[in-house]
């Protein structure tokens, strides 16, 4: 518990500093949201996605249930509660349809859009389909007759994706599609197949601000919107990486705001998208050596503390080794940097005393959420 605690101290103290690095009256919008409980056992809950909400200064956000384990059939029962839990907000949670493409799919996207869903969610790897599947033709017609837009899983696990996205998107005038997780499944294809396309949309809901950086260097601003992935992604991790994303790219404030709320809200309000302009990020990262280190060694201890596993390599060592360089540039962010790095292999180390699966769940996503905010520090340096 003291490991537990010293964890979210250090955590709070990012939170001052992106309040005191955002824009005033800052207008933030969540693009990629779920609530329910998964079948690999996260949960969102309303209460943590709203309390959340409401401490970052996020007006709106999109909202859809997870991989349920009572989705059968069609995610009937996950829809609903998406949709109760959209009244229950008030306004502030915008339900989209999930859909399973093998259970009646168009009856159940009709349903809930019937009942207020002003959007759809596909998710190719957990639903097992690719996306060349003749089913997706019918979803993009009804999603481009109602005027609602799509949200694709374009993360990890797919194969390439962008040949039968454009072909589903150009066969489908008035359609709108907003490709999560940067589409890193296979970005640099659909950048190049989508990159200037009014009406397709990236969001920012990735873990590594290279991939954040990758995607900027490709896209114009028009078409990114900013996503946490709750309960997935995490603040302040998730707002700091794209903020310093963006800046590192080169965003001027306007497309700063365009990017943390009026994008989502135009396809949320029904309104035209804007006309794309050109991509702002430069296809070089200056990165000190010292932060190209603890990168490095970051990204191999993160997928052990993904899957609960103690740091048996130690790479988290070398990580903290790297911040104490002695001609290593910006001191003060290395300094910060092994503060989260000590409190993460602080709180990393109490993994084998959790009690159950809950309390494994709390350890480890709030030492990711430390780590996240070091690598973000150290890529987007200088």
């Amino acid at each position: 518990m003291d490991a537990l605690e010293r964890a979210r101290e250090v955590a709070a103290t990012w939170d001052d500093r992106l309040r005191a690095d955002l824009p005033a009256d800052l207008d933030i919008f969540d693009a990629h949201t779920h609530l329910g409980t998964d079948i690999d056992g996260m949960v969102g809950q309303f209460d943590e996605l709203t309390g959340g909400m409401d401490r970052y200064g996020v007006s709106r956000a999109f909202v859809f249930c997870l991989d349920e384990p009572d989705r059968h059939p069609g995610f009937r029962a996950g829809n609903d509660r998406t949709l109760e839990f959209a009244a229950r907000s008030e306004g502030r949670l915008i339900p989209f349809v999930r859909l399973a493409l093998d259970e009646g799919p168009i009856e159940e996207a009709r349903r809930c859009l019937d009942l207020g869903a002003r959007g759809i969610k596909l998710h190719p790897r957990a639903q097992k389909f690719l996306l060349n599947d003749e089913r997706l033709a019918p979803v993009f017609a009804l999603a481009a007759e109602r005027g609602v837009p799509i949200l694709v899983h374009a993360g990890r696990g797919l194969p390439p994706i962008a040949a039968g996205l454009e072909r589903l998107f150009d066969s489908h005038p008035g359609a709108q599609l907003i490709l999560a997780h940067a589409g890193i499944a296979d970005l640099a294809n659909l950048a190049y197949r989508f990159a200037g396309k009014r009406g397709v949309f990236f969001d920012t809901s990735v873990w590594s601000a290279i991939d954040l950086l990758g995607l900027l260097r490709l896209v114009p601003p028009e078409q990114v919107v900013y996503a946490s992935d709750y309960p997935y992604g995490q603040q302040p991790g998730s707002l700091l990486l794209s903020l310093r994303a963006a800046r590192a790219s080169g965003f001027d404030e306007g497309q700063l705001r365009a990017m943390f709320a009026g994008n989502a809200a135009r396809i949320a309000d029904g309104e035209e998208p804007l006309e794309p302009s050109q991509p702002r990020g430069p296809d070089i990262l200056a990165q000190p050596l010292a932060q190209a280190r603890i990168h490095q060694y970051l990204s191999m201890a993160m997928p052990l503390l993904f899957v609960r596993q103690p740091d048996a390599f130690g790479a988290l060592g070398l990580a903290l080794n790297a911040t104490e360089e002695p001609n290593g540039t910006n001191r003060e962010e290395l300094e910060q940097i092994r503060e989260l790095l000590e409190a993460g292999r602080d709180l990393w180390r109490t993994l084998p005393e959790a009690e159950d699966d809950a309390e494994r769940r709390l350890v480890a996503r709030t030492a990711v959420r430390l780590l996240q905010i070091a690598d973000t520090v150290a890529v987007t340096s200088g």
